[in-house]
């Protein structure tokens, strides 16, 4: 909240990952449901947890609840049912709620602090094939998905920013939920900045920046003040962490 208010007026899109060791949990349940274990006591816990946090940013904000709630109930329903053939598709869905309950809890809050917010389900602007955990883009076909929900024609509503949506996942054709692979935030992030059309991305890490190095492994790293797309997917490829090449591709 505190850094949208540095842009007021702006039409700004924030992609939300999933919150720390959510995805680790949900792999969790993908690969010990596959083995026939029970997974109640997991997603118990990841609802107590969410519902945590909710009630300490939000508190009182009975429609948030309730909300997040569903979305947990869907998963649970989806984990009673019978496993697909494909181990891939399933780890899709089911690792996808990570982002879905993160974006649930930073658009309430974002809704109290700044008194709007919209929340967008990126699997509705998204589309891809159905390569399941390594999802490619469909660029016309999310473009033209992109172009009709921000439009501001002639009955619609115009869309109120921000908008808060998820990195990491999108849909094919059908609806069925895929998810883009390693770093799949920032690609996302990407995604949309081409589809939109947008000014810039910026990219919030735990460093201040772009480093020569590695920071947490070398003393007397280089802040980089400015780099060249090039420069970054040379750095990207050598194993720059902070930034990955199919990010920089979109951009």
């Amino acid at each position: 909240a505190r850094v949208l208010k540095h842009f007021p007026g702006e039409d700004l899109l924030v992609v939300v990952s999933a919150m720390g060791k959510t995805t680790n949990a949900l792999e969790r349940v993908v690969w010990d449901r596959r083995a026939g274990k029970a997974v109640k006591d997991q997603v118990d816990a990841l609802r107590q947890g969410h519902l945590k946090i909710l009630h300490e940013v939000v508190p009182g904000f009975e429609e948030a609840e309730v909300w997040l709630l569903e979305y947990f109930d869907e998963l649970e329903e989806l984990l009673g049912g019978t496993p697909t053939n494909d181990p891939d598709q399933d780890y899709d869905r089911i690792v996808s709620y990570g982002e879905l309950w993160s974006t649930q809890i930073v658009s309430a809050y974002l809704s109290e602090e700044l008194e709007v917010c919209s929340w967008m389900d990126a699997r509705d602007l998204v589309r891809t094939d159905a390569m399941h955990r390594a999802a490619r883009v469909d660029w016309d076909a999310s473009a033209d998905l992109v172009k009709e929900c921000f439009s501001s024609g002639e009955g619609q509503e115009p869309v109120r920013f921000p908008v808060v949506t998820q990195g990491f996942i999108g849909a094919t054709e059908d609806g069925i939920t895929t998810t883009l692979g390693r770093e799949g935030s920032d690609f996302s992030a990407a995604i949309f900045a081409y589809l939109l059309d947008a000014e810039s991305v910026t990219i919030w890490k735990d460093v201040p920046g772009l480093f020569h190095a590695d920071p947490n492994r070398f003393p007397d790293t280089k802040l980089l003040s400015h780099i060249s797309y090039r420069e970054a997917i040379e750095l990207s490829y050598f194993g720059a962490s902070v930034i990955h090449p199919r990010t920089l591709q979109p951009l």
